[in-house]
């Protein structure tokens, strides 16, 4: 399928500067991004659909690097079937398994974690709710693992690990394990901060993280319990290397404290925004979008910042191609604007003074997935698609 974008007005790669799209149209074919450049350039008739974007904005489609997947699109833990198919009508259109810990009595010994992991990774290796990529089969680390046990599931397809609900007896027994994991190629996210489920340590604090070294330090702005402002300093100052995951299912006043210490240490490409659900606080459709627009609008991160931070900067950490617009990359695209009613010109703007945007239009895997979100407002631009019926 050929998709032609035109007409786009401000845009974002999703890099950690913001850098606008080299041209105001895309074409997407094959699944990829194929083409940047000038919409005079584009031939209606070649395209089986064109997208008129009317002078709203283009994004990379949104990555939520902290989601409780378990299997299909349902979440146990709030009983709710399509809630991935919902928050792509808020702009996520890719996820990453933060681990599969809600699947009804799930194992914890050595094989049945192993077993897990890899029956998540397999079931959504083809599988695209709606058109959400979701990268699942998260590791839960448990007393037992080892060396060995990673190299396993690492050569079967499984490159997460999530420490934090293990049966260990001491947080600290957690360090050896994750070094396990990472030495494996493994990428580990750790939950910080306080405990989330019954049976899960009472508390992963700023001395733990540092010294397990996680990829990630999950939800460092509390799941939904957060560190005080000394740890919240030691983990920015001390955690080179450590990508700093802010949550809407955390504490706002951390990850604003967290954000503007990140910036003041020049350290801006460790910040993502994920969401950490669904989990108790619940299923949150635009959950990324109210985590960006609370940031972009209460800490000193700027719309576009908050754009890179769920998008390019998430890419980078995970070694995802996706998150960035450019050629040969993901065609997994969004046209945002300012909402009706909105008082600012674009979508960056919307979000600093803490509007959520309107999501016009979303592309996956270059397939047209929705043009009218059912849960942001309507964009204040005229955004049209025409589908031609034109093949190339």
């Amino acid at each position: 399928m050929s998709v032609a974008l035109v007409n786009i007005g401000d845009s974002h790669t999703g890099d950690t500067t913001g850098t606008v799209l080299a041209g105001d149209a895309l074409v997407l074919n094959g699944g990829d991004i194929a083409w940047i450049g000038s919409s005079g350039d584009v031939s209606v008739n070649d395209h089986e659909t064109v997208i008129d974007v009317a002078g709203a904005t283009v994004i990379p489609g949104l990555i939520d690097s902290h989601v409780h997947t378990t299997f299909g699109d349902y979440t146990p833990r709030q009983g709710m079937i399509g809630f991935l198919d919902s928050y792509l009508h808020g702009g996520t259109t890719r996820v990453i398994s933060a681990s599969e810990v809600h699947v009804p009595g799930r194992p914890s010994d050595v094989v049945g974690i192993k077993a897990l992991a890899v029956a998540a990774q397999r079931c959504f290796a083809d599988y695209r709710p709606s058109g959400v990529t979701v990268h699942a089969g998260s590791v839960i680390l448990e007393p037992g693992l080892t060396k060995a046990d990673f190299d396993e599931v690492r050569a079967a397809g499984v490159w997460l690990a999530k420490a934090g609900f293990g049966a260990f007896a001491e947080p600290m027994d957690y360090v050896p394990v994750v070094h396990a994991a990472r030495d494996a190629g493994i990428v580990v996210m750790a939950h910080t901060g306080g405990g989330s489920i019954p049976g899960s340590l009472s508390k992963i604090s700023a001395d733990v993280v540092l010294a397990m070294r996680p990829d990630i330090a999950g939800h460092v702005n509390g799941g939904p319990t957060s560190l005080d402002p000394e740890e919240n300093a030691r983990i920015v100052e001390e955690g080179d290397g450590i990508a700093l995951q802010l949550v809407q299912a955390g504490n706002l006043r951390s990850a604003i404290d967290i954000a503007d210490r990140a910036l003041a240490k020049g350290a801006f490409h460790r910040l993502l925004i994920a969401t950490d659900t669904p989990t108790g606080t619940g299923v949150i459709s635009l959950g990324m979008l109210r985590q960006m627009a609370e940031l972009a609008s209460l800490s000193e991160l700027t719309g576009r910042q908050v754009v890179a931070a769920a998008t390019g900067n998430v890419a980078e950490v995970y070694g995802l191609a996706a998150g960035r617009l450019a050629v040969g990359r993901p065609a997994d695209v969004l046209v945002v604007d300012t909402p009706v009613g909105g008082r600012a010109h674009n979508a960056f703007g919307a979000l600093e003074i803490g509007d959520l945007p309107a999501v016009a239009v979303a592309v996956t895997g270059g397939e047209v997935r929705f043009t009218k979100s059912r849960n942001t407002p309507p964009p204040s631009r005229a955004v049209r698609v025409t589908r031609t019926g034109a093949t190339r």
